[in-house]
């Protein structure tokens, strides 16, 4: 363990809150500690109200916060007098509790405190910090979990049996730290969740929890359970093409879900380690290492690519335990959120990208935890009744409601020709902006960066080299899993030419970037789209030569006009697919690439006009910019559209020869 304490840091915090914030921010930099707003912290402070009284308040971190980003606001200030008597009652449901917690917040505006908040409160320290660190949590999942921890601590710790958070925890850790705690008391561990550190200032809080966690692992180096040697992993066979079997997976886990998923394949040194492991089957299908990860991965991995077996195990899962349930529960949809196979790779499933890279930074610590564990003596998560519980505990999906409504295009992948710059980067703008993942084309070394959202995969491609799109492809779906969305957006338009003056070589090279190319694009996107979950959706940006064209534009106007009778024809063949194509014909979008180095002010005083009104030459007298096309691109791909194929859209502010 690293201590990250710096005084200097230290110094720029103020008061006790303030240093509450700075250690719990240190305990969030370790993802080895708590990952993805696990764990909390808490301080408990002397403040005097309005009236004068004197009251001691527990700050406590707010549910949905995370440790390593929390901020003062994070922290949800209870009385503590009243959490300490919640304790002593002898039962008290999760509503109830809730309710306890919120009405006696002394800020109205304050997020709700963590479940564990009674528990903070009848620890009495003034500062407290709680983490799931995979070196407990290792030693713990394990047949002697219990032995082995009184062996590393002896009395410095309180040991405190599995009891799922909330109330019934709290009231067993009042009572046990009441009987069992001494002067030489460091710290409290709870068996196969986590462990708890405390003192009276926020240094020693946190360097008792380093120290603690510390003492766990040099207890699995002296075991030989801490190394994992992951160079014995066998090396990543490249197979050639593997597209289609991901998006062919993804979209049997996506009906089963009922909405699209993303999933991403993971082969690195440490993915295909455990999945080459020679007891793969029995050490993954035990459970997680902690069970508040069963929000995010479900209590058990899909092994291989049966999603309807996978399906009908959770259900059976559900059936059996739902019925010891206090009250009624309603199944959660069936479909795996990690999927192991040998050839695919760790897939990991969620509806945004950021679920599905949880997901990954969950079991990535998992699979050190159960390897360990193994070394150890062998892995031995808690029953699945027990995460059962947890799965369908009230309070931990309100964790994922309060999300709220996913974006229109959550879980669906889009691929973006021309992406750099212009319609194509304003169309990427507009997907991210409805949730799409989005796979950006371009020959542009600039694509790699022109967005960082984890959302949004750069990938530099010369779309008429057929082994460039075909890399591209293969790259892009194990990124994200499959292609929902296609918009056909890269094209060239060179200096004007009369006919007698077009060259052989300047004709083929247009052709083969305005139509070829996308003919290739078409063909190899096929297969993927028939493998949308919400049926695919093709926008093939044309252009306003196609129904008026202009001299000295040739081969631009007869290659638009080609791929939009491409995309006519490609809309009759794939409409049987649940394929729908449309195509949009812009003019004069006057912030892109071809307006740029005075050619607009050039243009302009050709016409004896000002750039703005050159910019405004059309029926509307309105400007028309790559924002407004990309807008018209992504509504094309929306449920507006959803019974349109074959149609062909001007969006050009009007002009006289196209009407």
């Amino acid at each position: 363990m690293d201590n990250l304490w710096s005084d200097e840091e230290a110094s720029t915090y103020e008061g006790d809150l303030g240093l509450r914030v700075y250690t719990s921010r240190l305990l969030g930099r370790d993802q080895s500690l708590v990952l993805h707003g696990g764990g909390n912290t808490s301080v408990k402070i002397n403040k005097r109200n309005l009236l004068g009284d004197e009251e001691t308040l527990l700050y406590v971190k707010g549910s949905g916060w995370d440790l390593e980003t929390i901020e003062a606001d994070g922290f949800a200030p209870v009385h503590l007098e009243h959490l300490v008597r919640l304790a002593s009652l002898a039962q008290l449901d999760d509503i109830s509790m809730v309710n306890e917690l919120r009405t006696h917040m002394t800020q109205a505006n304050a997020p709700t405190p963590s479940v564990e908040a009674i528990l903070h409160a009848i620890i009495p320290h003034k500062f407290v910090d709680h983490t799931h660190a995979d070196a407990i949590v290792t030693i713990t999942n394990t047949d002697q979990g219990m032995a082995r921890i009184e062996e590393i601590y002896g009395d410095d710790v309180v040991i405190i049996p599995y009891i799922m958070p909330g109330f019934d925890l709290a009231r067993d850790c009042a009572a046990r730290f009441a009987a069992e705690a001494g002067p030489n008391t460091l710290g409290m561990v709870l068996l196969n969740h986590g462990i708890f550190s405390f003192a009276e200032t926020a240094k020693e809080s946190y360097q008792r929890m380093i120290e603690l966690v510390q003492r766990a692992e040099d207890y699995l180096q002296q075991k030989n359970a801490w190394h994992i040697d992951f160079s014995t992993a066998d090396d990543h066979q490249n197979v050639s093409s593997l597209r289609i079997e991901r998006a062919t997976l993804r979209l049997q886990a996506s009906k089963a879900a009922g909405f699209p998923l993303i999933m991403r394949s993971h082969n690195d040194v440490r993915s295909r380690f455990y999945l080459n492991h020679p007891e793969l089957e029995r050490i993954s299908q035990q459970g997680p290492a902690t069970p508040d990860h069963v929000i995010r991965t479900k209590s058990l991995p899909q092994l291989g690519r049966d999603v309807t077996a996978y399906c009908q195990q959770y259900k059976a899962y559900f059936d059996r335990y739902a019925p010891l349930a206090k009250t009624p529960r309603t199944m959660l949809d069936p479909a795996p959120r990690l999927i192991l196979d040998q050839q695919l790779g760790l897939c990991t499933l969620g509806r945004t990208t950021k679920d599905s890279a949880i997901v990954a930074d969950i079991f990535e610590h998992t699979i050190d935890v159960i390897l360990r564990a193994e070394a150890l003596g062998g892995y031995r998560a808690l029953p699945a009744a027990d995460l059962f519980d947890m799965e369908y505990w009230d309070l931990e999906q309100a964790k994922l409601k309060r999300a709220g409504s996913p974006a229109i295009f959550a879980g669906e992948i889009a691929l973006i020709t021309g992406a750099a710059s212009g319609i194509g980067k304003a169309c990427c703008a507009a997907m991210l902006e409805r949730g799409a993942a989005v796979i950006g084309l371009d020959v542009a070394a600039s694509i790699s960066t022109t967005f960082s959202s984890p959302a949004f995969l750069g990938l530099v491609c010369d779309i008429t080299d057929s082994e460039s799109l075909e890399s591209a492809l293969e790259e892009g779906v194990a990124t994200f899993g499959g292609l929902d969305m296609l918009i056909m957006n890269a094209g060239v338009f060179p200096a004007g030419k009369t006919i007698a003056e077009l060259d052989d070589d300047q004709w083929r090279r247009v052709f083969s970037v305005n139509l070829d190319a996308h003919l290739a694009l078409m063909r190899l996107s096929f297969p993927l789209l028939e493998c949308a979950p919400n049926g695919g959706r093709v926008v093939s940006v044309g252009s306003r030569n196609v129904t008026a064209p202009g001299p000295g534009a040739a081969a631009y106007s007869a290659s638009k006009a080609a791929l939009t009778q491409l995309s006519r024809i490609a809309a009759l063949e794939w409409g049987n697919a649940n394929i729908r194509i449309n195509t949009l014909h812009p003019d004069a979008v006057f912030d892109t690439a071809l307006w740029q180095g005075g050619v607009l002010e050039a243009r302009a005083q050709h016409y004896g006009m000002t750039p703005a009104e050159y910019k405004t030459r059309n029926i509307l007298k309105t400007e028309v910019t790559s924002k407004d096309v990309a807008e018209l691109a992504a509504n094309l791909c929306g449920p507006l559209f959803s019974k349109t194929t074959g149609a062909q859209i001007p969006i050009d502010g009007g002009n006289d020869r196209v009407i």
